[in-house]
C-alpha cells in the first residue's frame, strides 16, 4: 500500500521520471552569453587546423576555410568554446565564458633573413567571415566594438590574426570602430611638436579595453600592446614605439566614443 500510495505521489506531482518548468515569464533584464566575437589564425593548413579545433583540447564556434571558403561549425552557440585562454578585454578576464571564437585558415608567418613574412587571407574568406559576422551580431543584439582579435586580448602572447588582417575592410562593412581619417591627421600634427607621456598612451590604450601597465614607464608589457594596437589600426608599422601617430589614431577614438 505504501508503494502505490508513493507510485500516486509522484504521478500527481508530473513524476519521479521529469522536470516540469513554466516559461509563463520572461524577465526583461538579460542580453546575451556572448559579448565579443574573437578572430583568430591558425598558423596551419585546413586538414591539421580542423584536427587541432574538433579532435584537441582547443576549439572554436566557426572555423573559415581558405580554398574553399566554407563556413564549419564547431561548436555550438550556447556553449563555450576553448579559444581565448588567458585573456581580457575591457575588464573581462578569460573571454572564452563570454565570446564567440572564429578561426580563419591561414599559416600565419614564418622566419625569415628579413624577418616575419605573414601569409594572406583570401578574398573569399573575408566574404565569408563578413557574412558570418552580421549574422552573429544580429542575432546576439552585438555593436560595432564587440569583434576584437586575439592579439588584443592576450598582446603579450598572441599576435592573431596578424597585420595582413583587413580591419579596414570590417570597418567599411560598420563591423568595428574606425578613426577618421581627417582627424587623425589634424591630432598628428598636434602630436608631432608634442607627444605625450607614456602614462597617457596607457590611459587611452586602457579606455579601448587593452589591459595595460598604468605605471607610465615603457616597459615591454606596455609596448606590446601599443604594437597590437597599431597592427589594428597602423599594420605597415607595429614597433611598438608610441609615436604622433599612434597617438592621433588614440585620440581619434576617443573622440568618436565620447
Amino acid at each position: 500500500m505504501k508503494a502505490l500510495a508513493v507510485a500516486a505521489l509522484c504521478l500527481f506531482l508530473a513524476g519521479c521520471t521529469g522536470l516540469r518548468i513554466d516559461d509563463s515569464y520572461t524577465a526583461v533584464g538579460q542580453d546575451s552569453r556572448a559579448q565579443y566575437i574573437v578572430l583568430h589564425y591558425t598558423s596551419t593548413d585546413f586538414e591539421h587546423s580542423l584536427q587541432l579545433l574538433s579532435q584537441g583540447e582547443v576549439s572554436a564556434h566557426y572555423l573559415i576555410g581558405d580554398s574553399p571558403a566554407t563556413i564549419y561549425r564547431l561548436v555550438d552557440e550556447n556553449r563555450r568554446a576553448w579559444h581565448a585562454g588567458e585573456s581580457e578585454w575591457q575588464g573581462r578576464t578569460w573571454l572564452n565564458a563570454s565570446s564567440i571564437g572564429i578561426e580563419l585558415v591561414n599559416g600565419g608567418y614564418v622566419e625569415s633573413a628579413e624577418g616575419r613574412l605573414w601569409y594572406p587571407f583570401t578574398d573569399a574568406q573575408i566574404d565569408a567571415l563578413v557574412l558570418l559576422l552580421k549574422d552573429i551580431m544580429a542575432r546576439h543584439g552585438l555593436k560595432p566594438g564587440a569583434i576584437i582579435g586575439h592579439s588584443d586580448i592576450a598582446p603579450q602572447r598572441k599576435v592573431d590574426p596578424g597585420p595582413l588582417f583587413p580591419w579596414k575592410r570590417l570597418a567599411d562593412e560598420g563591423l568595428v570602430p574606425w578613426p577618421d581619417a581627417g582627424a587623425v591627421a589634424v591630432h598628428q600634427t598636434v602630436y608631432a611638436t608634442a607627444l605625450p607621456p607614456v602614462s597617457w598612451f596607457q590611459e587611452h590604450l586602457a579606455r579601448q579595453g587593452y589591459r595595460v601597465p598604468r605605471h607610465g614607464m615603457l616597459d615591454q608589457e606596455t609596448r606590446n600592446v601599443v604594437a597590437a594596437f597599431q597592427m589594428k589600426y597602423r599594420p605597415t608599422r607595429f614597433d611598438g614605439e608610441p609615436d604622433a601617430e599612434t597617438a592621433a589614431l588614440l585620440q581619434a577614438l576617443a573622440d568618436e566614443a565620447g
